[in-house]
């Protein structure tokens, strides 16, 4: 190597060290670092070290028992997600786990069953179950019974009762509180009344149907005391919490946008739910169904497929945004936004539904100098997830995450001249269970941050979110604690998605007065 070749490494070296020694989360470890790590290895450490995220998790957790007072449970709906919240309190169907079984026995990596039994015990049981379609509330008998998370051959113990309105099951002396998992024309009136009872809630999103309930409940909620928990899980999500610290650190900058989406494209997921062979107006009771709705003439296709319908489901806004404007509410504290504006329509599912399959929403932070839009269409699948896009940096945020230096960036300007950092390279990445935050994402990490998926992970053991959801919800009841998503997170979430409803049904601008307390 001629004497030239040797002068220019050395400067080029130098150049890389003086530039690592200007990164904000890598100017504490100084130059001799360099001599046991290279230049990436030094970046990772100096990230971790700087957020002051450890995630070098080395105990694994292992299932306990809650201790406490035994609560005693109520369900109050069986239907899709009510079977799932059931399953995350510890009780499954029998039919549910021999399935289970038989797919652990063809797949050595289908972990559904070793994963259920790894759950905490709750140290609940319940004693009462309500729904409308009588082969539901027997279906939910059995899980209810199932408190040894047996299959179809184990030991059941009956100790449920099936109430054929939900109003005796709230008022019955052995509940102590309810999970609502009904359709959401329903939500308000059972939170409401279970509040009045001293009953604490458990109540999946959307809040509220209309506008005008999501004061009535909040009301009831304070007044009576009781703990309420709003159904979303994603509160648990590990990558959410460790995304709220990147951006307390200042690590993106200014925020000023940020983009949301939800696609899907299959019939399920545009609530083509399935409708089951033995529904009819002798096993369902349809006149309670529509009770807090408009009249309307049986129908399966409403019973079964009711978010199509604005008489009992909240839309995109209420079903899908919710998680999304939830997800950055968490990290972000954004409260109800200043003004809302709307469009979409009926574009593909042209199946007699009112709700549309392509929907968009803008809302404004001029506070905060931010805008928030959320976009979402039932017939294109492409994947968009979560980005929050500051000055510096923008991150991508699902159950992983990956934030990218901006080729812009004022921040890390001599880092990116420098070649140190590359704007097409994330700067950090993180996934729950991989314990470490890498400079370099693998293309496995890439896959999962382009996926949101229903576990995170405590201390190496992956966890269903809803059950840890639900876990948080009873020891709060234990200890007189708030829980996460509380009637105040709650409120805030329902308020910000009837202001997007409302302005797609009334194709106008709807602002909120915050002095007031209304939607305008």
């Amino acid at each position: 190597m001629t004497d030239q070749k040797k002068e220019s490494n050395k400067i080029n070296r130098r150049d890389v060290l003086k530039g690592i020694a200007t990164l904000p989360v890598v100017g504490a470890f100084g130059y001799g670092m360099y001599k046991k790590w290279n230049v990436s290895r030094l970046k990772k450490n100096a990230i971790t070290k700087e957020l002051g995220l450890d995630f070098n998790e080395s105990t694994v957790a292992k299932a306990v028992t809650s201790t406490g007072k035994t609560i005693r449970i109520g369900i109050i709906g069986y239907g899709i997600r009510g079977k799932q919240l059931m399953q995350a309190a510890g009780f499954a169907s029998p039919t549910v786990i021999d399935d289970w079984k038989i797919g652990t026995k063809n797949n050595s990596k289908d972990a559904r069953y070793s994963d259920y039994l790894a759950q905490d015990n709750l140290n609940i049981v319940v004693n009462g179950v309500c729904d409308l379609f009588d082969v539901r509330a027997e279906d939910a008998l059995k899980a209810a019974a199932n408190i040894n998370r047996e299959g179809s051959d184990g030991k059941m113990e009956v100790t449920a009762k099936r109430y054929r309105r939900y109003s005796d099951l709230i008022n019955a002396k052995d509940i102590d509180a309810v999970i609502i998992a009904t359709p959401d024309h329903w939500h308000s009136r059972m939170a409401i009344d279970a509040a009045k009872a001293g009953k604490h809630v458990y109540v999946e999103k959307g809040l509220t149907r209309t506008a005008n309930e999501v004061f009535e409940l909040r009301k009831a909620i304070k007044e009576s005391g009781v703990t309420m928990q709003l159904g979303h899980q994603g509160r648990q999500t590990a990558s959410y919490n460790k995304a709220k610290e990147i951006i307390d650190k200042g690590i993106l900058g200014k925020i000023s946008l940020i983009e949301v989406c939800t696609n899907r494209n299959d019939p399920n997921g545009a609530w083509v739910y399935n409708i089951h062979p033995d529904a009819s107006p002798k096993t369902i009771d349809w006149a309670q169904f529509i009770e807090p709705t408009n009249p309307h003439p049986f129908s399966l296709e409403r019973f079964f497929r009711w978010r199509c319908w604005w008489d009992y489901g909240t839309g995109l806004a209420g079903d899908l945004l919710t998680h999304e404007y939830d997800a950055i509410n968490q990290v972000l504290g954004l409260g109800i936004p200043h003004s809302a504006v709307a469009s979409g329509g009926v574009y593909y599912y042209k199946d007699g539904r009112e709700v549309p399959d392509v929907f968009q929403a803008v809302f404004e932070y001029p506070e905060r100098d931010l805008t928030f839009m959320y976009s979402a269409s039932l017939s294109n699948e492409r994947f968009r997830g979560k980005v929050i896009m500051g000055h510096d940096a923008s991150m991508e945020m699902e159950n992983a995450l990956t934030v990218y230096p901006d080729k812009r960036s004022t921040r890390y300007k001599e880092q990116l001249d420098a070649g140190i950092l590359n704007s097409d390279q994330p700067m950090i990445s993180y996934v729950p269970g991989r314990n470490q935050v890498d400079a370099v994402t693998s293309a496995t990490e890439q896959y999962f941050a382009s996926r949101g998926l229903l576990y995170t992970y405590v201390k190496g053991k992956r966890v269903n979110t809803a059950h840890l959801h639900i876990k948080e919800w009873l020891d709060c009841i234990r200890n007189g604690t708030q829980p996460s998503c509380n009637i105040d997170q709650g409120f805030e979430e329902a308020i910000t998605a009837h202001m997007a409803t409302i302005a797609y049904r009334e194709n106008r601008k709807v602002f909120w007065d915050a002095e007031n307390e209304k939607i305008i």
